[in-house]
């Protein structure tokens, strides 16, 4: 089980981590400044596993790699949401940072707790004994997650 973070709909890169840090690569740096324009305390509210749970076109704005590697490096398990921008949901994979698409998470609420079944294509919400079905995730794209990103991916297929 994970705690939910809760954001709204149209949440930019820029939001996700400021342009001001990503002049390094440094994952703990960027770790530490995730959402902090939304919320200047939320890397220090995390724990590792933790979910954000959003509306519609989470990761819109500029394309940068750095946002989803910030959002994994902080320790976010999964992102879920009504819909991502298309270049947040390849970086994302690419990055192995594992989204889903859910049409249905206005009824998730921050702090509840829940749990992703992926042999079942759904993810439960303990709070509130629901379950919820998400869309499923291409087979290569999962591979893509399953191996932490696309560079380890590529290394792997190498071997």
């Amino acid at each position: 089980m994970a705690k939910v973070w809760k954001f709204k709909d149209n949440i930019d890169t820029d939001i996700i981590i400021a342009a001001r840090y990503l002049n390094t690569s440094d994952e703990k740096i960027l770790a530490k400044h995730i959402m902090e324009d939304a919320d200047k305390d939320f890397s220090t509210k995390i724990s590792k596993g933790d979910i954000i749970v959003a509306g519609e076109n989470f990761g819109c704005g500029s394309s940068r790699e750095h946002a989803p590697l910030a959002l994994k490096a902080a320790g976010i398990s999964v992102v879920i949401a009504k819909s991502f921008a298309r270049i947040f949901y390849r970086n994302s994979f690419n990055m192995g940072l594992l989204i889903l698409e859910c049409p249905q998470v206005d009824e998730i609420n921050e702090g509840d707790e829940v749990e992703v079944k992926f042999e079942k294509g759904e993810f439960f919400n303990h709070t509130t004994q629901k379950s919820y079905k998400f869309t499923p995730i291409p087979p290569f794209m999962m591979r893509l997650t399953q191996a932490g990103g696309l560079m380890n991916y590529a290394k792997e297929s190498l071997r």
